[in-house]
């Protein structure tokens, strides 16, 4: 079966993916497919999680990288390659370069975070910081391509790259031959398009359903306008499908081929995330947790069994404590307030006690006795709790209302 790509590159088709796959043979690893009962019981029907984010490097980008830098010419080889990320595909890029024994420069953002920076250099690129913002840095990578014969390694608008990455879907139809619906992160659409080649060749039934961060979502306008359009500012924590404008070349794919293309919200993609960590025990990017977060805004329109593709788990330790954090308030798993009390001796002990009836654990307790708005013997008590879920919050304050307390959230 062949599928349109635009400009001068020939149509990509089921043949490309299984040469990828027998080239990445020994490379990329096949990951595991988990069940998960939560998501199972939501949506039901089963549900598996495709973990790329136990793949080397730890995101499926190795794959296309290997097939694109192993499809290079001596010549080119010989000349070395130029990549540009905030992290994934810089690091999929390097280690693809070491293993070909190809010379590897990889420019990332001046703010990249120093694990994904550190692990980059570490599988042998040359790194450079330049830039703000990874348009920037893309800017640079290419100029530095121009000046020095350097052959570009596009993160997601190539068909090599996109056959590498239609590997997955190769392996999501092996692993989970019943499956039904399969849904995919889109950042450019270099993964979707190609695990739409692969799954719509071999089983045409199969739905696909793409999900971008609704902060950084240029798929739908694009769609709509029939052509690739750029979006932006751009506003998300999943820096790995933070991207402004659709490959020219996955585009075309994702409009024939991807049924729909949803949008998730920042709460959605942190509480995804807690749910990863939580119930799978697995640790997931913000980008890789997009498909979760779909299954959890609207659990009863997925058709199933369904696989959801954890793309990557590269994410920045000091991010992941902010996620979690946000995760959990999402979830209803903190609780702020604030109340008055009369300034005595045991009031404060008195309102611990009710919190300690209801089971709320005490995080943080603040005093505010100058705020001219109180009584003369009134103190305003700032709580910040810890719960198990909304319900939770709502037991606690109506247990803190009915022991008289003015709650003031």
């Amino acid at each position: 079966m062949n599928f349109r790509t635009p400009g001068h590159f020939p149509p990509l088709i089921l043949d490309d993916i299984l040469g990828a796959q027998k080239m990445l043979s020994g490379v990329a690893r096949m990951t595991a497919m988990e069940g998960s009962r939560h998501l199972t019981e939501l949506v039901g029907a089963p549900v598996h999680l495709k973990c790329e984010n136990l793949q080397r490097t730890g995101s499926f980008k190795l794959r296309g990288a290997y097939v694109r830098i192993a499809g290079l010419s001596p010549v080119e080889r010989a000349a070395g390659v130029v990549a540009a990320s905030a992290g994934n595909h810089a690091q999929g890029v390097a280690l693809a370069s070491a293993l070909l024994g190809v010379r590897s420069t990889v420019f990332m953002p001046v703010g990249a975070p120093l694990p994904k920076v550190a692990a980059t250099r570490q599988y042998g690129a040359q790194v450079r910081l330049h830039g703000h913002v990874v348009d920037d840095t893309l800017a640079a990578a290419q100029e530095y391509a121009h000046e020095t014969g350097a052959v570009f390694i596009h993160p997601f608008d190539h068909p090599d790259i996109i056959a590498g990455q239609g590997t997955v879907g190769l392996e999501i139809l092996e692993q989970c031959p019943e499956v039904r619906t399969v849904v995919v992160g889109i950042g450019g659409g270099g993964l979707a398009a190609g695990i739409a080649v692969a799954v719509k060749a071999i089983r045409p039934d199969v739905r696909i359903v793409g999900v971008q961060a609704a902060g950084a979502a240029c798929y739908p306008p694009s769609l709509a306008a029939g052509h690739p359009v750029s979006v932006g500012p751009l506003h998300t924590m999943a820096d790995g499908i933070k991207v402004g404008r659709p490959g020219d070349v996955p585009f075309e794919l994702v409009r024939e081929l991807v049924d729909e293309v949803r949008t998730v919200s920042e709460d959605e993609l942190s509480s995804a995330l807690l749910l990863c960590l939580e119930r799978a025990k697995l640790v997931v990017e913000p980008a890789g947790a997009s498909p979760v977060a779909a299954l959890l805004s609207d659990p009863k329109s997925f058709r199933g069994p369904v696989v959801a593709l954890l793309s990557g788990g590269n994410v920045d330790p000091l991010l992941m404590q902010r996620i979690l954090t946000h995760g959990m308030v999402a979830a209803g798993r903190y609780l702020s307030l604030r109340l008055r009390l009369s300034d005595r001796p045991g009031a404060l002990a008195t309102l611990l006690g009710v919190l300690s009836v209801v089971d709320a654990n005490v995080l943080d307790i603040g005093h505010v006795r100058t705020d001219p708005r109180l009584g003369l013997t009134e103190v305003e008590v700032e709580l910040q709790l810890e719960t198990k879920g909304p319900e939770h919050c709502e037991e606690v304050s109506a247990a803190l209302r009915d022991a008289g307390y003015l709650v003031m959230s």
